[in-house]
């Protein structure tokens, strides 16, 4: 069920074709512990106040104002009627300009997704249609929209019954990665370290699934809380990294495709029943009785064996 409230209500229109679409945030991060400033002393919540860099004297909200800094402590004065007459204006409308290749969007260029759904029963057809001429064609659609009173490029790609539009970063958001990578010296790798590397990639290749990640610190966090609740005294120490060594590549490479191997072979069962014995299904004390049974041996008695 979508949630009561969307961020944004609206048109989709592709030509002459439009209808009204609603518009939900895809992501969320309320999930997260957060922490409020706090007095040590009392325990009580802290405020912020504003204060004058220079005068030191503290501001109340009414004068309160933005301003560029375009020198140290130098400003140039912005109200927000200014702001607003530069705004652009925003229609509700997202336009199809295009649409390209999927492949062809550089991944770094992706921002923050949302979900699209049609906006009550009017234009469903309509929203059918353009979500159908892009699925399975490895096609997406880019047009624009004022979120924020700030226009943004979205793409949108056919997900499920809806549509998922994704923000895109202008190119003057997106770093140069030679920046970066430029002093990485060309090393010529070894054939057969790369054989190796190859094996040990194909060993752990799976399939993508995200409710197999864990947030560790997350964990530990909670965890830290629930002892602190309960007047617990918690760990002040920090665990010591332990040190690297520096290893030979092609060792490290073989040592790590024999623990691949090895975790990847079934243990057999090395338990064998002797003859004559027989299982008695007896329940675990302390369980529920819907759990299964542990399996105790008795051997049979020569006495049992004769009675037999």
């Amino acid at each position: 069920m979508a949630p009561t409230r969307p961020f944004w209500k609206g048109y989709l229109k592709l030509s002459l074709v439009s209808c009204p679409i609603a518009i939900y945030p895809g992501t969320s991060s309320t999930e997260r512990v957060s922490f409020r400033q706090i007095n040590k002393k009392t325990g009580n919540r802290l405020r912020q106040q504003l204060v004058d860099e220079v005068t030191r004297e503290i501001v109340e909200g009414d004068n309160k104002g933005r301003g560029y800094e375009y020198a140290k402590n130098a400003h140039i004065p912005v109200d927000d009627d200014e702001l607003d007459a530069i705004a652009v204006d925003s229609t509700h409308t997202i336009d199809i300009d295009s649409f390209v290749p999927r492949q062809q969007i550089d991944e770094r260029y992706l921002d923050t997704p949302y979900y699209i759904t049609p906006d009550g029963q009017v234009g469903q057809e309509a929203f059918a249609v353009i979500r159908e001429a892009m699925r399975g064609k490895d096609m997406v659609a880019l047009g624009r929209v004022v979120l924020s009173k700030r226009e943004r490029v979205v793409m949108l790609e056919a997900w499920d019954k809806g549509l998922i539009g994704t923000t895109l970063r202008y190119p003057s958001e997106v770093r140069e990665a030679k920046e970066y990578f430029a002093d990485i010296p060309d090393v010529k790798v070894a054939p057969d370290m790369l054989k190796l590397a190859d094996h040990i990639l194909k060993s752990k290749t799976t399939d993508f699934d995200p409710s197999q990640f864990v947030d560790h610190y997350e964990q530990a966090l909670l965890e830290m809380l629930k002892k602190k609740q309960a007047g617990i005294t918690v760990s002040r120490g920090r665990a010591a990294l332990r040190p690297q060594n520096s290893v030979n590549v092609m060792d490290a490479l073989r040592r790590s495709l024999a623990q691949e191997k090895a975790a990847s072979v079934p243990r057999k069962k090395t338990r064998k029943r002797i003859e004559g014995q027989r299982e008695l299904l007896l329940p675990i004390a302390g369980k529920k009785s819907s759990q299964a049974p542990s399996i105790v041996t008795e051997q049979s008695s020569p006495r049992q064996k004769r009675a037999g």
